[in-house]
């Protein structure tokens, strides 16, 4: 069998990798108001440990001690509530993101699928590459969109060097990848049906 080959043994350590990505990226998207709201609340990763961290009054001290629970309750409300629209954007954006990389990778290991089997050329790789390609310019479209919002948002253009920035090309030149690869997918499949169909 091909999953017995080095090609095949290399594509069945690939979908395990994907898979891992993909189940981390699926636990993520449930996290990203959450997180999202911690960027909005400015406050940064060492006061936040700090504030959780931090014991209570000695006895004969006065002061209000919250439990960490609470703490990370209020840094949330606070962060949903005094910056909305930063924090309402980037949730967005990570949760819009999130999904189309969960396609992506969706895609990939239907791909890494049919390598294991030993038949990689086929119409359905080159339409998992195509909706992989999608994905790509969805997320490069979505970059664009908050680095607008950004310059608007903080009139600077400091917002260009961000990892917004960052994905714009990145996402494109993937998508663009994607396509080329689709077509040489399709290509390969229509070759192989004549092949065949010859003998």
């Amino acid at each position: 069998m091909y999953e017995k080959t080095a090609g095949g043994k290399t594509a069945g350590a690939l979908t395990v990798l994907v898979n891992l990505v993909l189940i981390c990226n699926l636990l993520a998207l449930g996290f990203v108001p959450v997180l999202a709201a911690l960027a909005g609340s400015g406050i940064g990763p060492e006061r936040l440990v700090e504030m959780l961290t931090a014991a209570p009054p000695q006895p004969g001290e006065w002061g209000i001690h919250f439990s960490p629970g609470m703490v990370l309750f209020l840094v949330l409300v606070g962060g949903w509530t005094e910056n909305f629209a930063y924090t309402l954007v980037l949730t967005l954006f990570l949760l819009f993101c999130g999904v189309c990389t969960a396609v992506i990778l969706w895609q990939g290991r239907k791909i890494l699928g049919t390598v294991r089997a030993g038949s990689p050329f086929c119409v359905e790789n080159a339409r998992s590459l195509r909706r992989a390609a999608v994905c790509c310019f969805l997320i490069a479209a979505a970059s664009v969109a908050r680095v607008a919002w950004g310059l608007l948002w903080y009139r600077s253009a400091a917002v260009l060097a961000g990892y917004n920035a960052l994905f714009v090309p990145v996402c494109f030149i993937s998508g663009l990848l994607c396509v080329v690869m689709s077509h040489l997918f399709l290509r390969a499949a229509q070759m192989r049906e004549e092949n065949e169909f010859t003998i």
